[in-house]
Protein backbone atom coordinates (compact mmCIF):
# COMPACT_ATOMS: atom_id res chain seq x y z
CA UNK A 1 0.00 0.00 0.00
CA UNK A 2 1.55 3.25 -0.76
CA UNK A 3 1.45 6.10 1.48
CA UNK A 4 -0.35 8.96 0.89
CA UNK A 5 1.75 11.89 -0.20
CA UNK A 6 0.49 14.38 2.86
CA UNK A 7 1.42 11.28 5.12
CA UNK A 8 5.15 11.75 3.85
CA UNK A 9 4.67 15.16 4.34
CA UNK A 10 3.47 15.19 7.87
CA UNK A 11 6.05 12.73 8.88
CA UNK A 12 8.68 15.11 7.84
CA UNK A 13 7.06 17.72 9.79
CA UNK A 14 9.22 19.74 12.34
CA UNK A 15 8.17 20.45 15.24
CA UNK A 16 7.28 24.39 14.85
CA UNK A 17 5.24 22.84 11.38
CA UNK A 18 1.11 23.08 12.03
CA UNK A 19 -1.17 21.57 9.94
CA UNK A 20 -4.11 22.89 9.58
CA UNK A 21 -6.72 20.29 7.61
CA UNK A 22 -10.09 22.30 6.69
CA UNK A 23 -11.80 23.13 2.99
CA UNK A 24 -13.50 26.88 2.30
CA UNK A 25 -17.14 27.54 3.89
CA UNK A 26 -16.08 25.86 7.38
CA UNK A 27 -16.70 28.56 9.94
CA UNK A 28 -15.20 26.31 12.26
CA UNK A 29 -12.34 26.19 10.08
CA UNK A 30 -12.00 30.58 9.61
CA UNK A 31 -12.06 30.52 13.60
CA UNK A 32 -9.52 27.97 14.09
CA UNK A 33 -7.59 29.73 11.75
CA UNK A 34 -7.69 33.40 13.44
CA UNK A 35 -7.23 31.40 16.60
CA UNK A 36 -3.51 30.04 15.35
CA UNK A 37 -2.46 33.41 13.50
CA UNK A 38 -1.00 35.19 16.95
CA UNK A 39 0.02 32.28 18.22
CA UNK A 40 2.92 31.22 14.67
CA UNK A 41 4.18 34.75 15.14
CA UNK A 42 4.18 33.92 19.12
CA UNK A 43 6.21 31.12 18.51
CA UNK A 44 8.35 31.26 15.06
CA UNK A 45 5.56 28.22 13.83
CA UNK A 46 4.75 27.95 10.39
CA UNK A 47 1.21 27.09 9.14
CA UNK A 48 0.74 24.90 6.64
CA UNK A 49 -2.99 24.62 5.43
CA UNK A 50 -4.13 21.99 3.59
CA UNK A 51 -7.79 22.04 1.80
CA UNK A 52 -9.46 18.55 1.92
CA UNK A 53 -11.73 19.06 -0.67
CA UNK A 54 -9.12 19.04 -3.19
CA UNK A 55 -7.81 14.88 -2.11
CA UNK A 56 -10.54 12.48 -2.08
CA UNK A 57 -8.48 10.39 0.48
CA UNK A 58 -7.97 13.77 3.22
CA UNK A 59 -11.86 13.91 2.59
CA UNK A 60 -12.68 10.22 3.22
CA UNK A 61 -9.67 10.44 6.32
CA UNK A 62 -11.29 13.72 8.18
CA UNK A 63 -14.72 13.94 6.10
CA UNK A 64 -16.19 16.64 8.82
CA UNK A 65 -14.36 16.47 11.55
CA UNK A 66 -12.76 19.74 10.67
CA UNK A 67 -10.84 21.46 11.60
CA UNK A 68 -8.14 19.13 12.16
CA UNK A 69 -4.59 20.73 13.70
CA UNK A 70 -1.39 19.07 14.02
CA UNK A 71 1.88 20.20 15.93
CA UNK A 72 4.87 18.84 13.96
CA UNK A 73 3.32 14.84 13.91
CA UNK A 74 0.91 14.92 16.74
CA UNK A 75 -2.55 15.47 16.74
CA UNK A 76 -3.10 18.55 18.87
CA UNK A 77 -7.00 19.53 17.97
CA UNK A 78 -9.63 19.07 16.57
CA UNK A 79 -13.22 21.19 15.97
CA UNK A 80 -12.65 23.82 18.24
CA UNK A 81 -9.50 25.26 19.53
CA UNK A 82 -8.58 25.89 22.97
CA UNK A 83 -6.29 28.73 22.85
CA UNK A 84 -4.45 28.43 26.09
CA UNK A 85 -3.69 24.75 25.39
CA UNK A 86 -2.50 25.32 22.22
CA UNK A 87 0.04 28.20 23.64
CA UNK A 88 1.10 25.12 26.05
CA UNK A 89 1.62 22.55 23.23
CA UNK A 90 3.45 25.66 20.80
CA UNK A 91 5.32 26.23 23.85
CA UNK A 92 6.46 22.21 24.28
CA UNK A 93 7.24 21.83 21.03
CA UNK A 94 9.47 24.96 20.65
CA UNK A 95 11.19 23.91 24.10
CA UNK A 96 11.49 20.15 22.78
CA UNK A 97 13.22 21.62 19.05
CA UNK A 98 15.71 23.91 21.05
CA UNK A 99 16.87 21.18 23.07
CA UNK A 100 16.97 18.89 20.01
CA UNK A 101 19.13 21.58 18.46
CA UNK A 102 21.32 21.87 21.17
CA UNK A 103 22.03 18.33 21.31
CA UNK A 104 23.01 17.96 17.39
CA UNK A 105 25.26 20.75 18.44
CA UNK A 106 27.05 19.35 21.30
CA UNK A 107 27.42 16.05 19.25
CA UNK A 108 29.08 18.53 15.98
CA UNK A 109 31.29 19.89 18.76
CA UNK A 110 32.16 16.15 20.47
CA UNK A 111 32.63 14.88 16.52
CA UNK A 112 35.05 17.93 15.47
CA UNK A 113 36.85 17.77 19.08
Amino acid sequence: MNEHPEDLRLAGAGALDVTLYSRPGCHLCEAAKAAIDPLLAEFGATLHEINIDGDAVLTERYGWDIPVLFIGTRKAAKHRINVKQLRRQLSEAKQSAEQSHLAQLVMARKKGA
